[in-house]
Parts: structure tokens; C-alpha cells; sequence
């Protein structure tokens, strides 16, 4: 029986493909393009829905688009939508999140998608190592499967 892949990303990740200009702008299509294909589940936990609106707002803005927070309310509805996308909530989420925190210190959207990928069994993907993870970035990747995408430009 064929088990699809699974990445549970950040809000970096999906900021990355909407901006083209964006330095890991290819890195990040090429993640989009395999859930699109149907080759890969994206499990975005649920705050990072709402993070990924706050900051494609921000982008669109930034980009002179008109109406910036109704292209990122179309952005994450898109998201929530697709087939190939899981928005993971829920009690054990929490409680794993809150975990990592308290032990990590890093930022709580970070340890969302970690959680995530615990659950999950699979990577998370973000795409640099936060400025917190540095300190226990050796740990952190003991610990977890988690694949940075300036680590393939």
C-alpha cells in the first residue's frame, strides 16, 4: 500500500512561494508542485494559517498589490482547501507545542510545526533556521526531521 509523503512547513515556506522574487523561491515551488502533483501531504498547523495571512498581507502590501488582506484571505483559504493539504488542531498538538517551547524557548509558531511533524512522522521545513533555534539547533535536530530550504539554493 503507497503511504504519501508527508512535510509539515512553516509560514517561511509558503511566503517563499508566493514571492517570486523570493531568494528560495524555487525551493519552495518545488515543495508546492509535489502537493499540487498529488506527491506530497503539507500539514500546516493551524496558527500557521493564521501567521502565513498576517505576513503575505504584509507582502502583498509591500508588492503594491491592491487589496493586500483579501489576496491573503484568498491565499490561506487556498491552503485550508487543497486535497494535499492536512491543517492539523487539536488537544495532543497543543500539549506537544507547548512542550517544545518549554524546553526550546523558540518562537511558538516554530514549535507548531514541529508538533506537527512529531504527530506526523515527517519532516517540517522551514526555510532558515530561526534566530532562537540556533542556540539548540544540534539538539533540535536529534530530536526532530527538519530540513531548511536555503540549505539546497
Amino acid at each position: 500500500m503507497y503511504r504519501m509523503v508527508k512535510a509539515a512547513i512553516d509560514t517561511g515556506v509558503v511566503i517563499e512561494y508566493i514571492d517570486e522574487l523570493g531568494l528560495l523561491h524555487q525551493q519552495a515551488s518545488i515543495l508546492f508542485s509535489a502537493a499540487l502533483a498529488g506527491m506530497i501531504e503539507l500539514i500546516i498547523p493551524h496558527p500557521i494559517l493564521a501567521e502565513t495571512y498576517y505576513v503575505a498581507a504584509r507582502v502583498y502590501s509591500k508588492l503594491g498589490y491592491e487589496n493586500p488582506g483579501d489576496r491573503a484571505s484568498k491565499l490561506v483559504e487556498w491552503l485550508y482547501r487543497l486535497p494535499t493539504v492536512t491543517v492539523e488542531e487539536g488537544l495532543d498538538l497543543a500539549l506537544e507545542a507547548g512542550r517544545i517551547k518549554h524546553t526550546y524557548k523558540i518562537a511558538l509558531t516554530d514549535c507548531y510545526v514541529l508538533a506537527a511533524s512529531k504527530i506526523h512522522m515527517c519532516t517540517a521545513v522551514f526555510r532558515k533556521p530561526e534566530k532562537e533555534m540556533l542556540p539548540n539547533i544540534d539538539s533540535l535536530t536529534r530530536e526532530f526531521k527538519i530540513l531548511f530550504l536555503e540549505s539546497y539554493k
